[in-house]
């Protein structure tokens, strides 16, 4: 089973990516991870990344979806899960094309719906763990002792730079503005369902499995 999940910045998707790969024995695919293992690996395509990276350039659709074939032939029967790519029609059609020639098509396309302004909230708060990155909240989710992690009992802990209520309003604009028209294409396909995103993360995963059980 392959399956495309779409969602704003801070929606969740990694977190129930993570689940699935645990309880299902999927694979995830994010963009952002093959980037930076190609870059690292030495490889043909490894290089053409670097040097793309290395200029502060964007990598090409292209050497993208030539990522995503590599990594689906080392993936054998397993499942994948696509985090954060697609974001464009181009990169939609290219990742059909890619699917349907190894006979692997997209099952499902679950779409994350959150609300704005609780999600400015939610990620405005965040900060994980620098040493075993156990993510926390300011108001949801402090650590149990001011100022030591939970997990690992660090005292180093991290914050993006973006996490802050401008850069996520940005992120969000780009976000609709490259995804919309993503939702009516895999609308018009039959393959979309969409989650309450805001939900509990149990709640969430329910959800998540009821539609990959249909």
């Amino acid at each position: 089973m392959n399956i495309i999940l779409i969602g704003p910045p801070g929606a969740g998707k990694g977190t129930q990516a993570k689940r699935l790969v645990t309880e299902r024995g999927m694979v995830q695919l994010s963009t952002g991870d093959m980037l930076r293992e190609a870059r690292d690996s030495g490889t043909e395509m490894g290089q053409r990344v670097a040097e793309v990276m290395s200029r502060g350039a964007l990598v090409t659709d292209e050497i993208v979806i030539g990522l995503i074939a590599e990594k689906l032939d080392s993936l054998g029967a397993a499942g994948a899960i696509f985090d954060g790519f697609p974001r464009t029609l181009a990169q939609a059609d290219a990742l059909e094309a890619l699917l349907q020639g190894r006979g692997a098509p997209i099952d499902h396309v679950i779409e994350m719906r959150v609300d704005d302004e609780a999600l400015v909230a939610r990620i405005s708060g965040r900060f994980s763990c620098g040493s075993c990155g156990e993510v926390y909240h300011d108001t949801t989710r402090p650590t149990r002792t001011e100022g030591i992690c939970d997990v690992c009992g660090s005292t180093e802990f991290l914050r993006r730079a973006d996490d802050n209520e401008d850069s996520l309003r940005a992120r969000l604009m780009a976000y609709y503005k490259q995804t919309s028209p993503l939702l009516g294409y895999y609308h018009a396909k039959g393959q979309l369902s969409v989650v309450d995103g805001m939900g509990e993360m149990d709640a969430v995963a329910g959800d998540v499995a009821a539609v990959l059980d249909r």
